[in-house]
């Protein structure tokens, strides 16, 4: 069992930067797979980053690319999401999410365990 909560959504200017934290509990953390999703209203959830328990290797929907950074402390138990160039469309709910095994999937369903989300909204 993993336990996860966000923190530091808000609101942004175009342009502007956030920095997501998602704090895990339980054990094995590190053996984990990573991620952070995002839904806005009216839409389906929507990959946007993940990483390996390790931090070796990332993966990026081509929308962040350039602009998001994932990474992950394991000493500490968190996963990090630096969002650069924040842009209105960024506008969503933000959700970290963790799965066990090697691979990471795009799509919500294959990940095992969700956090609360937390509201990331970016004006033009």
């Amino acid at each position: 069992q993993v336990h996860l909560v966000e923190s530091g959504g808000g609101s942004v200017q175009t342009g502007g930067s956030l920095r997501l934290s998602c704090a895990a509990s339980g054990r094995n953390f590190s053996s984990y797979f990573m991620a952070w999703f995002r839904q806005a209203p009216g839409k389906e959830r929507e990959f946007v980053a993940a990483i390996n328990w390790k931090g070796t290797n990332t993966h990026y929907v081509d929308s962040v690319k350039g602009r998001f950074t994932i990474s992950r402390d394991n000493a500490k138990n968190r996963v990090l999401l630096q969002m650069n160039s924040l842009k209105p469309q960024d506008t969503a709910v933000y959700y970290c999410a963790s799965r066990g095994g090697p691979n990471y999937y795009s799509d919500a369903d294959s990940w095992d365990y969700w956090g609360q989300g937390t509201q990331v909204t970016v004006s033009s």
